[in-house]
């Protein structure tokens, strides 16, 4: 092969792995291999948490629920089944095409960036499963609180649900190989400049393919500046989909209830 034909393939495949780095949701959520790599992820967990948040937050039945971040819809199809009206929003259009099997007159889905402004207006926004703190410039994640709070009707609520990453990284799990469905991932966790990464590769489709997750190591207090400066107050910590209190050495989740 002609020296220069390599280098320029070495070019692209680098800008392409940069690429997929800084904007990884982008591509890895959008992809079947994402879906393959968690399609055993139980959704009883996440049952049990609507159930305790609904009765908890006392949701009224008429009330107009957003599930920001809502990926295949497991939480908004959940809360839907209670009887809720719910709008679910992700930026994976494979995630909302398939989502939109179970839409009904209380049930939409939408391919939206939570980097965008909302069009209408909701008694609760719910942003789940970690689904915040994935962007380099705080100002993003910011935006994003503010979003959320602007898109709030008066006496509206947030809430954000994040990992507990003073755990996480105590805990971290640096290397692990999955297969499933014949595809076997290597899996690798680091810490690398303030983020939790995952770093995923593994062969498929006769090509190799790399794809990272990348979240802001976030803790309590550096969360509630981001929220502060927007104008939001904590009404609630949570540790866990029990809603036990938050203890940053031993919960699992860093749950927050804005208002």
């Amino acid at each position: 092969m002609d020296n220069k034909l390599v280098q320029f393939t070495i070019f692209v495949s680098i800008f392409l792995t940069m690429a997929q780095n800084k904007e990884w949701f982008v591509s890895w959520f959008n992809t079947k291999y994402y879906h393959i790599l968690y399609k055993h992820r139980d959704d009883t967990e996440a049952q049990e948490f609507m159930q305790n948040l609904v009765k908890l937050l006392k949701f009224k039945k008429d009330d107009l629920l957003l599930d920001l971040g809502c990926g295949k819809g497991r939480h908004s199809i959940f809360l839907n089944s209670l009887g809720y009206n719910i709008v679910g929003a992700d930026l994976s259009k494979n995630s909302i095409q398939f989502a939109k099997k179970f839409e009904n007159e209380r049930l939409q889905f939408v391919e939206h960036d939570m980097r965008n402004p909302f069009k209408n207006k909701y008694n609760a926004v719910l942003n789940l499963f970690t689904s915040f703190g994935f962007f380099e410039d705080d100002n993003e994640d910011i935006a994003i609180l503010k979003n959320i709070k602007n898109s709030l009707l008066p006496n509206g609520i947030a809430v954000i649900d994040f990992m507990n990453a003073e755990k996480v990284i105590a805990n971290l799990v640096a290397k692990e190989v999955q297969t499933i469905d014949g595809i076997t991932f290597h899996i690798s966790r680091y810490v690398d400049n303030g983020f939790i990464v995952k770093e995923i590769n593994f062969e498929a489709d006769g090509e190799q393919h790399t794809y990272f997750e990348k979240v802001k190591s976030l803790n309590l207090e550096k969360i509630n500046s981001y929220v502060s400066s927007v104008g939001f107050k904590i009404k609630h910590i949570f540790g866990n989909y029990q809603l036990a209190d938050f203890d940053a050495s031993n919960s699992d989740r860093l749950i927050l209830v804005l208002e």
